[in-house]
């Protein structure tokens, strides 16, 4: 591709992005620009239109074809009790804490179709604090939430769920929280009682507030430097003192604006505790 042809390219994703943003209410701006290409490009070539100005009028006019489209921003790979070792962790030096207080409120942000949500509820139960907790889980892909409300997954990822539970300190059968039926199973319903599932955009929404802790995973590696201090601004707000910030082992909080405002909890886990601010 030539430079003309690349700047007339950078052109049409920055007016493709402009128009999702002013005609939903979703801001891809600021993700990071090479996968935010990489998107655009492997959507444009399922989507039978020539060019990415061609998708314009049709994301404009079309809310099904944006609900396409959205859907290839958003990366929904997770697993249950992935890294198993941060689990362990949150067990060991989280859960003591938040025992701690009457209420336990939890939100995990950009919870994909919801794995990692049922990790939770599991871990909770298993350390007797599920009951008096309740965990929002939020994302921005209407898709993925559904999924996550059903909590229905294919039957063979419940072998390396199995054993990521067991790797976790889990106390129990696995088997226990969940229903297998021919190739699908359906997690156990008890473990929805305490989950709030709601649409939530990092890039554009406000806070949650008086968090004891915010889990999000693997989600700002996508973001340029603007959003995730974007994102770590809304967690950091909606923590309260002492509350606690889970991210992903890909993700850190040194060199963010919000870096003097915790303290390390474990490092390999990137787990931090919010000791500055109110």
């Amino acid at each position: 591709m030539t430079n003309t042809q690349d700047n007339v390219e950078a052109i049409e994703i920055d007016l493709l992005l402009e128009a999702v943003y002013r005609r939903y209410g979703y801001d891809f701006r600021s993700y990071s620009r090479a996968s935010i290409e990489r998107r655009i490009r492997h959507f444009l070539s399922t989507s039978g239109c020539g060019s990415i100005s061609d998708l314009i009028p049709r994301v404009l006019y079309d809310d099904s074809f944006f609900s396409r489209l959205v859907r290839y921003f958003s990366i929904p790979v997770t697993e249950m009790f992935r890294d198993p070792q941060v689990f362990q962790i949150l067990r060991e030096k989280v859960i003591p804490v938040l025992r701690t207080w009457p209420h336990v409120k939890i939100w995990h942000a950009g919870c994909a179709t919801g794995e990692e949500v049922y990790s939770l509820a599991i871990l909770l139960r298993e350390e007797g604090l599920y009951d008096r907790a309740t965990i929002y889980a939020t994302d921005f892909n209407d898709e993925a939430l559904d999924q996550a409300r059903a909590g229905i997954y294919p039957a063979e990822r419940l072998k390396d769920a199995t054993r990521n539970y067991q790797k976790s300190g889990g106390r129990r059968s696995f088997s226990e929280y969940y229903h297998a039926h021919y190739d699908a199973a359906a997690m156990e319903a008890s473990l929805k009682e305490r989950v709030v599932f709601s649409s939530h955009n990092l890039a554009s929404d406000s806070v949650f507030g008086d968090m004891h802790l915010v889990f999000c995973r693997n989600v700002m590696i996508y973001f340029n430097r603007d959003l995730q201090n974007r994102a770590l601004g809304l967690f950091t707000e909606s923590l309260v003192h002492g509350g606690f910030l889970c991210l992903g082992t890909k993700e850190t909080l040194k060199f963010s604006a919000v870096f003097r405002m915790f303290e390390e909890v474990d490092e390999k886990a990137r787990i931090y505790k919010k000791t500055g601010g109110s």
